[in-house]
């Protein structure tokens, strides 16, 4: 798609949203979890007219990515948009991407790929993953779990570190294994970044429900990661009602969210990939760590770190000889356990 393609799409759909929120206005009522049930859309103040504006545009841009996507893909990947159970009785949304033909009567592994970042959700970034991975044979589950930005205020704002984040893929796992062509004996989990300490903390909590995990650049201890953060993102983060202020006001919390705390209960085979000189989760504080308690509970685990690897904390989604090799190594370790 042509950046005056994606130019023309964003703008149908901004001015398409309101006229959306109408309609449901005129129906005499709104849908449960929708936008304007959490922030009051014909507000007068300018806060929340911006964060109305805010909300609708990162809706708008979750709806560009899926068509850009399909525009890419449609013709060998089937992506649909699901609304998947979570265990606090509500609906998570999230991806599944499948052969756009698949062989009948066959059982595909399936492999829940876990996004990072800050509110960040489905992006182009993936794409590539996503292609690979259904063309090798995986059924791929993308849970937008919550805090992830595209799905309404609500959504949005129930952002949280080690808790409903981890259960929703979790989850997302669940559900993956009850779609059909998929085979509930080879599930297989993979995160970047936050979503690497997402990947780590669910094979720490289900040590049986998957048969192969990747981490990729994961954070491992939430402590450490709270002692060199900016002060915006230290205080975001301190405010979260389950940890209610800084480590040294509630330590347990933010232990409990820290993979390296749970190494012993680890069971799942693990490939673990990371670079030096990474500004954003420091290799030292991080992966170094997490290797060495890997090695010294005898856990069965393979690992790669490169040497000032392009790109830093993203390496991986560079079109680099470290990022190319980092994807290599992951769908070999992924085959090697999976079996697709």
């Amino acid at each position: 798609m042509s950046s005056r393609s994606r130019v023309v799409l964003l703008g149908t759909c901004f001015l398409l949203v309101p006229l959306v929120w109408a309609q449901e206005a005129s129906k005499g009522g709104r849908r449960e979890g929708d936008l304007q049930t959490f922030i009051n859309p014909e507000a007068s103040d300018l806060n929340t007219k911006l964060e109305v504006m805010q909300q609708t545009l990162y809706e708008v841009n979750q709806k560009v990515i899926a068509l850009t996507f399909l525009q890419r893909n449609g013709d060998r990947i089937r992506m649909e948009r699901v609304m998947y159970p979570n265990s606090d009785h509500g609906l998570t949304p999230g991806y599944v991407f499948t052969p756009l033909r698949p062989e009948p009567g066959k059982r595909y592994p399936g492999l829940v790929t876990v996004h990072g970042g800050y509110h960040f959700s489905l992006d182009e970034e993936f794409f590539g993953f996503i292609e690979r991975a259904v063309a090798e044979g995986y059924v791929v589950m993308f849970p937008e779990y919550r805090g992830s930005r595209g799905y309404g205020a609500e959504h949005y704002k129930a952002q949280d570190y080690g808790g409903k984040d981890v259960t929703d893929v979790l989850d997302a796992a669940d559900y993956l294994a009850s779609r059909a062509p998929v085979d509930p004996a080879r599930l297989g989990i993979m995160g970047r970044s936050r979503g690497g300490m997402i990947a780590l903390l669910a094979i720490e909590r289900a040590p049986k429900k998957f048969r192969a995990a990747v981490d990729v650049v994961g954070i491992t201890d939430f402590v450490a990661y709270m002692s060199y953060k900016p002060e915006y993102r230290r205080q975001d983060v301190a405010k979260n009602p389950r940890f209610g202020g800084m480590p040294f006001e509630n330590l347990p919390a933010y232990m409990e969210a820290s993979p390296l705390a749970h190494v012993d209960k680890i069971e799942t085979p693990l490939l673990v990939l990371a670079t030096t000189f990474d500004r954003t989760v420091p290799v030292q504080l991080h992966t170094e760590r997490l290797i060495d308690a890997l090695k010294a509970r005898g856990k069965d685990f393979e690992a790669k770190i490169y040497d000032r690897a392009p790109g830093g904390h993203g390496f991986s989604q560079g079109d680099s000889a470290p990022g190319r090799d980092s994807a290599d190594r992951i769908f070999a370790f992924l085959a090697k356990h999976l079996k697709p």
